[in-house]
């Protein structure tokens, strides 16, 4: 390859300064300040290079320093004005209505389309009765009844139910009114602090349901038999829900009279 010589112009002397990447450093006298470095665009003397594009930069790098640094400020106002609007967009869209019975009752909510069911039951409707343990669906205490089986109210969405009918603690029965399981827990004194015991019982209604139906554990022996409530099958069935004050054995009795039967 041959070589590539820059030369300065038509400046000599002292007024004369290295080209860098074919900008001449100049000192400039004014009058009204000190001796300053600008930025020039030089003309090239070159024997078998390119010459750039001409072009009439004349920008002190103090006025250069100015105008990036507003624009760089300038872009992220832009940026962050742009930005609120698009989630406040994206939390509108994220809106959906959804229709259940709850307790026998229709209800019809709007609900931002992340709200657990758990969280519509107790924030939106008000049913405090389902308790919210370990919001990882491993305790039970959020336990409901939807469509006649027990699910765990805090792992499912809640638009995930439209048009199901969902049994609460609150339906199940009343203090004047009790259901069976809830008069057997008192009997039996299935319960201590009571936090975990809405759970536990709308588990124990729909756990005797599936063994009606003839739905198999895997605590169960012979899948071509109906289930029995053993108490090897009570313990496998209401496993999910955990009792931290330790009453098993309370439930454990309240089930199996609810179910005719010693546990």
């Amino acid at each position: 390859m041959g070589s590539c010589a820059l030369t300065p112009g038509n400046r000599t002397g002292n007024d004369a300064f290295p080209i860098r990447h074919g900008i001449r450093l100049e000192k400039r006298a004014r009058s009204d300040s000190p001796s300053r470095m600008i930025n020039r665009m030089d003309t090239y003397e070159e024997s078998d290079c390119t010459q750039p594009p001409e072009t009439n930069v004349d920008m002190t790098r103090r006025a250069f320093l100015v105008a990036s640094t507003a624009a760089v400020g300038l872009s992220g106002c832009v940026t962050a004005g742009l930005r609120l609007p698009t989630e406040a967009k994206v939390l509108e869209a994220g809106l959906a209505k959804v229709s259940f019975k709850v307790n026998g009752q229709p209800r019809e909510l709007q609900l931002d389309t992340r709200t657990t069911l758990l969280d519509a039951l107790r924030e939106h409707l008000r049913l405090t009765g389902s308790k919210k343990g370990c919001d990882q669906g491993q305790c039970g205490a959020c336990t409901v009844i939807v469509g006649g089986r027990r699910i765990i109210s805090c792992l499912t969405l809640a638009v995930m139910h439209e048009g199901a009918e969902i049994t609460t603690i609150e339906g199940l029965g009343t203090p004047e009114n009790m259901h069976p399981m809830q008069a057997a827990f008192v009997k039996c004194d299935g319960y201590q602090c009571g936090y975990c015991t809405p759970g536990q019982i709308c588990s124990a209604v729909a756990m005797l349901d599936e063994i009606k139906a003839g739905i198999p554990s895997h605590a169960t022996a012979d899948l071509t038999a109906r289930p029995q409530l053993t108490p090897s099958e009570l313990r496998e069935r209401m496993s999910g829900n955990l009792c931290r004050c330790g009453a098993y054995s309370n439930i454990a009795e309240a089930i199996g009279e609810v179910a005719g039967r010693t546990a």
